[in-house]
C-alpha cells in the first residue's frame, strides 16, 4: 500500500487548518472593507508589482504555501492514479486560493496586494506538490506511514485536529507556560459592561469585575500546576485514541518536545532570538516535568480511564488559569505581540489559545459517552 492511501485524511485536516490560517494571516483585520475608488474590475484583476521587497515578505510568502502544496497532493492522490494529476491541481489550487486573497485585498485599505506576492505563493505550492511525489512513492514512506496509522483509532479526526491546532494556540503569549483557556480576563468585563446600570443586576455587575481582576498573585506551586496541566491535558487526548503501549510514551516525548519549541519561538519573536528560553522560570521547568513524567506514567491505562482523566486535566487547568491576574509580563507579551508584524497571526492564535481547553474537554466528554464501543 502506498503511503498516500493512510496519508488521506489527516493531510486533509492538516491542509484545512493551513487554508484557513493562511486566509486569516492574508486578510487580518477583517475592516474596513471598501470598493476601491476609481478602479472596474479589470483594474482589480491586474495585480500591481511592489515597488518595494522586504526579504522577510518574500520567503515567508513563499514557505508559507510550500507545506499546503505537498498536503493538498496527499491528501487527493489514490493509489492506482496519476500523480501528475494530483500535482497539477495542488498547485492550481494553491495559486487559485493565492489570486482569491490578493484580489480580496484590493478591497482593504490597510492590505497591498501584489503580484510578487502571488507569484511567490504559487512557485511554494508547486514546490511543495512536488516534495510529495518521493513521500507518495516511497515504500519506506508507506511502510512508516501505514505504521502510524494504526497508531489511532477509528473516529480519531477530532482528536488529531485538535492535536494540530495545540502548537498554534501555544504561540499566543500567556500568563503561565502552557496555560490556555484565560478567557476572563477579556470575558468577564464584557459581560460586566452589558449589566452596567441594569437595576436587578447590580449584585452580579460587582461580582463580574470581582472575578475579572483576581487579587491573589499566583504561588510558584500553582504556576507550576498549571504548567503540569498543560502539558498533561494534550497528552491525554491523544492517549484516548491511541492504543496503551510505548506509542503514547513517542507522543508524550514529541508533545514535551513540541511544547518547548513554540515557546522558545513565541518568546523569540517577542523578545528577540536571544531570549528564547526566558520562558523557562522557577516554576515552568518542575511543571514541565511533572506533566510530562505524569503523562509517562499514565502510558498503560486503558482508553476509557485515559479519557476521563484528560477530562478532569482539562477542567482543572481551566479552573486554575481563571484565577491568573494578568501580571505585567503578560501585558508586555500582548502589547509586543499588537505591535509587531506578526499581528496578523495574533487574534487567530489568541481565539485558539482561548477555546481550545474547551473544545477538547467537550470531545473527552463526547469520547466518554462513546467509551464502551472502545477498545481497550
Amino acid at each position: 500500500m502506498a503511503a498516500g492511501a493512510t496519508l488521506r485524511l489527516p493531510a486533509a485536516l492538516a491542509a484545512a487548518v493551513l487554508t484557513a490560517l493562511i486566509a486569516y494571516a492574508s486578510l487580518f483585520p477583517f475592516d474596513g472593507w471598501a470598493w476601491p475608488a476609481g478602479r472596474s474590475l479589470a483594474d482589480l484583476l491586474a495585480l500591481p508589482w511592489p515597488r518595494a521587497r522586504i526579504s522577510f515578505d518574500l520567503w515567508s510568502n513563499y514557505l508559507g504555501y510550500l507545506p499546503l502544496g505537498l498536503l493538498v497532493v496527499l491528501a487527493l492522490w489514490r493509489p492506482g492514479r496519476s500523480l501528475v494529476a494530483a500535482v497539477l491541481a495542488s498547485t492550481a489550487l494553491g495559486a487559485g486560493l493565492s489570486f482569491a486573497l490578493e484580489l480580496a485585498q484590493q478591497f482593504l485599505p490597510s492590505r497591498h496586494p501584489s503580484l510578487l506576492d502571488w507569484v511567490l505563493n504559487s512557485g511554494g505550492a508547486a514546490t511543495g506538490a512536488l516534495l510529495a511525489v518521493p513521500l507518495a512513492r516511497s515504500r519506506w514512506a508507506a511502510r512508516g506511514v501505514g505504521s502510524m496509522a494504526q497508531w489511532f483509532d477509528a473516529g480519531s479526526a477530532g482528536a488529531l485536529l485538535l492535536l494540530l491546532l495545540w502548537p498554534l494556540a501555544l504561540l499566543f503569549p500567556s500568563a503561565v507556560p502552557l496555560g490556555l483557556g484565560q478567557v476572563g480576563p477579556r470575558l468577564l468585563p464584557l459581560l460586566a459592561d452589558a449589566l452596567a446600570g441594569v437595576p436587578w443586576a447590580v449584585d452580579w455587575h460587582a461580582a463580574l469585575l470581582a472575578a475579572a481582576t483576581p487579587a491573589v498573585a499566583p504561588t510558584l506551586p500553582m504556576q507550576a500546576t498549571i504548567t503540569a496541566l498543560g502539558l498533561l491535558a494534550p497528552c491525554l487526548l491523544a492517549y484516548a485514541v491511541v492504543p496503551p503501549g510505548w506509542r503514547r510514551v513517542g507522543l508524550a516525548l514529541g508533545a514535551s518536545a513540541m511544547a518547548v519549541a513554540v515557546l522558545a519561538l513565541s518568546t523569540a519573536l517577542n523578545f528577540g532570538p536571544q531570549h528564547g528560553l526566558a520562558w523557562v522560570t522557577p516554576a515552568a521547568l518542575p511543571g514541565g516535568l511533572a506533566g510530562l513524567l505524569l503523562a509517562l506514567l499514565l502510558a498503560p491505562v486503558p482508553r476509557r480511564l485515559v479519557a476521563g482523566l484528560g477530562l478532569v486535566a482539562v477542567t482543572a487547568g481551566v479552573l486554575l488559569v481563571a484565577q491568573l491576574p494578568a501580571d505585567p509580563y503578560f501585558a508586555q507579551n500582548l502589547q509586543r505581540w499588537e505591535q509587531g508584524r506578526f499581528i496578523r497571526f495574533h487574534g487567530l492564535s489568541q481565539w485558539i489559545g482561548w477555546g481550545w481547553p474547551f473544545a477538547a474537554g467537550l470531545w473527552l466528554l463526547a469520547r466518554l459517552g462513546a467509551a464502551p464501543t472502545i477498545r481497550r
